[in-house]
């Protein structure tokens, strides 16, 4: 008799929920002033952030939470679109506005951001997969290699405001 799988893929909720429990995330930072929502990542667990991107098409303002890790100075983020296929806005925008403004529980500042890649890329997924032991199944989810965004201080950039 063979042996059966008992490895099984990890649940996702669907992706109307994810979408949604993001919103009201930033609906919760929004309406607290920005005293609720974001946290610091600690060694086994991402933080949160408010990345403020400039939109590519009209060119506002456009704002999301999303979730990081710490890498020296740099902030370290995954492209995901809650594990769905296609790029999340945020990310199409850095692409063609590179610079962008986040804020941390320390304050905001302004960040370039860009794509890991060789062993920077590999580096930085081994150190989110501690964080996220099943971060290999929810990529092998989507059609195509999740960007993994590198948000890199602007030195002399420090804003006390953002749109």
């Amino acid at each position: 008799m063979p042996a059966r799988d008992r490895t099984k893929a990890p649940w996702l909720p669907p992706r109307w929920f994810i979408r949604l429990a993001w919103s009201v995330h930033r609906g919760v930072h929004r309406a607290s002033g920005g005293r609720i929502g974001l946290w610091k990542p600690r060694p086994n667990k991402w933080g949160t952030l408010r990345l403020t991107t400039m939109g590519r098409r009209s060119g506002r303002p456009r704002g999301v939470i999303v979730a990081y890790v710490q890498d020296g100075p740099h902030l370290v983020t995954l492209a995901m679109n809650g594990w769905g296929e296609g790029e999340p806005a945020w990310w199409l925008n850095l692409q063609a506005h590179p610079e962008a403004m986040v804020q941390t529980v320390t304050g905001r500042r302004t960040v370039r951001a860009r794509a890991a890649t060789g062993d920077e890329r590999a580096r930085l997924w081994d150190r989110w997969r501690e964080i996220e032991k099943n971060l290999d199944a929810y990529a092998a989810k989507r059609s195509f290699e999740t960007t993994v965004v590198v948000l890199e201080p602007l030195s002399g950039h420090r804003s006390p405001t953002v749109p």
